[in-house]
């Protein structure tokens, strides 16, 4: 295969650096329809880059159709461009004008969906897979008790349409609780029962965003913010604000985005990374939002799992005008239930209301109501008290397993006071991405951080999920 030529390592996105030269060899005739492209190995060896860095460019290339892969036959320039590849003359002829590159048939937004698709498959239940729960910890002998009780209400259990912002029961227990456990100061009224964190978060970009909006988000950052943003129209507008061990770095937000329309954080517990938002950011960052009338959405995701003193109280009890809180219970109870809330602004209310029904109308109702007798009975607080201990265990023994077989010159852990994960830092000679497909192949199922960062920032950091940890292995 012909050269490739140099990379620009500055420009950051080595893998559609990658992709878009093969596109070119491809439109220019380097390369034709049916040629083999050499491995991912070959290709990173030749270019000085992770191999994780071409798999990326070869899947992309895969779901545009340039590329074909068949089982024991490699992967090859696909077929179908044979028709648009330009012929050889002896002579150019100026008149001639080259044909546009192939289509899929799909807008380019599709193709985004396919790859955020790969991105978010479900893991197998293996050693760090996340989201999935620790032996029996899952509530599952009650919650069938009072999904059955339901269920024998016959004629007189929930039915039809329901509310869009929720089962009222389950907002007044939501409502109780978060005032209870997380300092949150809100009524019934201002929650919306959502089915996970992943739709609050798509609500609150589609309401509080507009054309031409910027918005700040943490770097690193959760995937599901950056991948929303990015494809409902705000790629440029992204800004990425770098996190210290204070949390987010609110002064760099400020002098790269002062009119920033919107915050998206984890202040509790910093997804990826795990530091707590120290209270002084907590200070400037709204001071920063009542300033330029900004908004702050607020992920508390884990908030209840913190096993070494007291947690900061939510943001939102600080700034109740300003601040977008959102929960779950996908994970203290179990990934399938997909039930979460938002905590909005009362004059925001009508706007969420009506976003969430052009999405999907309401939330399932039997589950709600089985989650709010779940509450209202003590079950909850009882069921993360349990989580909690356990969890606790397992984290401790994961420590001390990491500590004692890995040097500390080629991995070190970041162990945190909170949450279902852990971070391990990697000596700069290893690669993360590559670190994971080697774990794969032997059945563990670790996360790079690096993909968390906005490109350009060189991180080899591994996630570990304490929820597919199993203390005996």
């Amino acid at each position: 295969m012909p050269s490739l030529g140099a990379l620009d390592r500055t420009a950051g996105n080595l893998s559609r650096q990658i992709a878009e030269a093969l596109r070119e060899a491809v439109r220019k005739g380097d390369i034709r329809a049916g040629d083999l492209v050499p491995s991912s190995r070959s290709l990173a060896a030749s270019l000085h880059v992770a191999r994780g860095t071409v798999i990326e460019a070869y899947e992309q290339l895969l779901a545009e159709g340039f590329l074909e892969s068949k089982a024991g036959a490699g992967t090859h320039v696909a077929q179908a461009l044979a028709e648009s590849q330009p012929v050889s003359a002896p002579e150019p002829i100026p008149e001639l004008t080259l044909e546009p590159a192939p289509k899929s048939g799909l807008p380019g937004r599709a193709l985004a969906f396919a790859q955020i698709a790969r991105e978010f498959r479900p893991l197998a239940p293996i050693p760090f897979a996340i989201s999935v729960p620790i032996g029996l910890t899952a509530p599952g002998d009650i919650w069938r008790r009072l999904g059955n009780r339901l269920r024998a209400r016959g004629p007189g259990a929930p039915t039809g349409y329901a509310d869009p912002l929720g089962a009222l029961p389950l907002r007044e227990a939501i409502a109780a609780y978060v005032r209870r456990s997380r300092s949150v100061r809100c009524e019934a009224d201002q929650v919306i029962v959502t089915s996970g964190t992943q739709q609050g978060l798509f609500l609150a970009s589609q309401v509080l965003l507009g054309p031409g909006d910027q918005v700040w988000v943490e770097n690193p950052a959760y995937r599901g913010v950056t991948a929303i943003l990015e494809n409902i129209g705000y790629r440029e507008g992204v800004i990425r604000v770098p996190v210290d061990a204070d949390g987010l770095d609110v002064e760099a937000g400020i002098d790269r985005a002062p009119h920033a329309r919107a915050a998206f954080v984890t202040p509790s517990h910093q997804y990826p990374l795990g530091m707590p938002l120290s209270m002084a950011r907590r200070t400037a960052l709204l001071a920063w939002a009542r300033s330029w009338d900004a908004w702050v959405v607020e992920d508390d995701y884990d908030s209840e799992l913190r096993y070494e003193g007291y947690p900061f109280p939510a943001l939102q009890g600080l700034a109740p005008d300003r601040v977008i809180y959102l929960g779950t219970f996908s994970k203290i109870l179990f990934p399938s239930l997909r039930l979460g809330y938002l905590i909005v602004p009362r004059n925001l209310v009508d706007a969420f209301c009506g976003a969430r029904v052009l999405m999907d109308r309401h939330p399932p109702t039997a589950d709600q109501h089985v989650l709010a007798a779940f509450m209202a009975e003590g079950h909850l607080e009882r069921h993360i008290r349990k989580v909690r201990n356990v969890y606790s265990e397992h984290r401790r023994q994961l420590i001390d397993t990491i500590e004692a077989l890995l040097p500390a010159d080629l991995a070190w852990i970041e162990p945190g006071d909170q949450g279902m994960h852990l971070v391990l830092w990697l000596a700069d000679a290893l690669d993360d991405r590559e670190v994971v497909e080697r774990a794969a192949r032997e059945g563990v199922a670790v996360r790079a951080v690096s993909p968390m960062f906005a490109p350009g920032r060189d991180a080899r950091v591994l996630f570990l999920a304490l929820e597919g940890s199993a203390a005996s292995r």
